[in-house]
């Protein structure tokens, strides 16, 4: 894989249409359009069914194929010369509850645009170019988020997620069959089968390319995680007449643990990523000493050997800080790092550089599907700035501008790796 960019693969970027790429998209946030601006199209759910149901549309009316799997992933394919293989792009549909216009969505339809594009600069490729809309990224509804790009990559099969329960009580297996019931007419694909490699387009959700003045970054990895439940078991009492010496507090043990973990996971170079986000306290009464007390961390970091270090100390620094309160720490998930390889990122970088945009290399701090395309084929993403770094909110916004040159990038990266050659 070179990372030249070839007169081909500037036509196609040149084809993209700024316009109609914006038109798409607001059509899109249209689907569960909240009255803030925001949007609520939270995976499986009856609006995820409408913007797919509309995706397929557009894709039928330009003659493409389109094809879902066991595990609602949707994908619509422009064929090459020859079958095989695709070179796969895109993202995912769905959203946070109260989610933004472009986190995901605009993945998708960069990679739309894409296809578009194509047959806009009368050209053929050798590979199929196809377009992925990932099942259940954001976790919103159903906790196990990224379960579509997770099955098919064949790190979990699906069948392992069908239990879980949403938020709103339904399970995701009944979520699932009545998502694919939705769209009897569209032919179902065996899960997995692997790409050429996997290119995915997102709005950076971060300040950096905003502050520097930067439209593209060339993603070069993403950061691995480890959350971790804590459970902290104390005993009631009065909290008038109970003497403080002696208390079994589990709320001040949790405030302890966490002061300890903070230190523990200090860092003069700013790389740890450690928040604790939710914190249950019980009985949850203001007279009454809480006999227990839960919270949550989110640990990140890019390297696996610290995430493995710092990770592997967190029990037993919250138990040394709790005491005299009983502690259980739980993993509940665990991420490692993935590294885009170096060709991938290059071609992406290259391809930014020749169509005049201010590019640079950044890993990304948010986990994407394309964390787990990786470990089934060569994958990269392409990221591009969002208004003050906002994402997962409805103020969420990314240019008009913005959007076409992260989707020209795309175009001309798809050109070179797809072997785009004029019909």
């Amino acid at each position: 894989m070179s990372s030249q960019v070839s007169d081909i693969a500037m036509s196609v970027a040149g084809a993209i249409d700024e316009d109609r790429l914006w038109a798409n998209l607001m059509a899109m946030a249209e689907i569960g359009a909240r009255s803030d601006g925001g949007v609520n199209r939270q995976a499986l759910t009856r609006e995820d069914g409408d913007a797919r149901a509309l995706l397929i549309g557009w894709a039928r009316e330009r003659g493409y194929d389109v094809s879902v799997d066991a595990a609602a992933n949707l994908f619509i394919q422009r064929r090459g010369r020859e079958a095989g293989q695709p070179v796969l792009i895109g993202s995912h549909m769905d959203s946070q509850p109260a989610g933004g216009r472009f986190d995901g969505i605009y993945g998708v339809l960069a990679a739309f645009e894409t296809l578009v594009a194509l047959d806009a600069a009368s050209l053929e490729t050798r590979h199929p170019v196809e377009v992925v809309a990932w099942t259940n990224e954001e976790g919103g509804r159903f906790a196990c988020g990224c379960t579509g790009s997770i099955a098919w990559s064949g790190l979990q099969p699906v069948e392992d997620f069908l239990g879980e329960v949403g938020a709103d009580g339904v399970i995701l297996a009944d979520a699932l069959a009545e998502t694919l019931a939705a769209t009897p007419d569209v032919p179902k694909r065996s899960l997995g089968g692997g790409a050429i490699a996997y290119i995915e387009p997102h709005i950076e959700q971060g300040p950096v390319l905003e502050a520097g003045g930067l439209q593209i970054a060339a993603v070069t990895s993403i950061q691995g995680l480890r959350w971790y439940r804590v459970d902290i078991a104390g005993s009631a009492g009065h909290a008038g007449t109970t003497p403080m010496q002696g208390r079994e507090d589990a709320f001040q043990a949790a405030l302890r643990s966490v002061q300890a973990l903070n230190t523990l996971m200090d860092d003069p170079a700013d790389t740890v990523r450690f928040t604790v986000g939710r914190i249950n306290v019980e009985p949850n009464s203001p007279n009454t000493i809480p006999s227990s007390a839960s919270f949550t961390i989110d640990f990140r970091h890019p390297d696996a050997d610290v995430l493995a270090d710092l990770g592997g100390r967190v029990e037993r620094c919250v138990v040394e800080a709790a005491a005299p309160c009983g502690v259980t720490v739980t993993e509940t998930s665990t991420m490692a790092p993935a590294m885009f390889p170096e060709p991938v990122v290059a071609q992406i970088e290259a391809s930014a550089g020749a169509l005049g945009f201010g590019v640079t290399r950044l890993p990304s701090g948010a986990f994407h599907d394309a964390l787990f395309a990786s470990k089934a084929c060569p994958s990269g993403m392409i990221f591009i700035p969002c208004r003050g770094g906002l994402s997962h909110h409805p103020d969420e916004y990314a240019t008009p501008f913005d959007c076409a040159a992260g989707a020209r990038v795309l175009a001309a990266t798809v050109a070179e790796l797809a072997g785009a050659a004029p019909r």
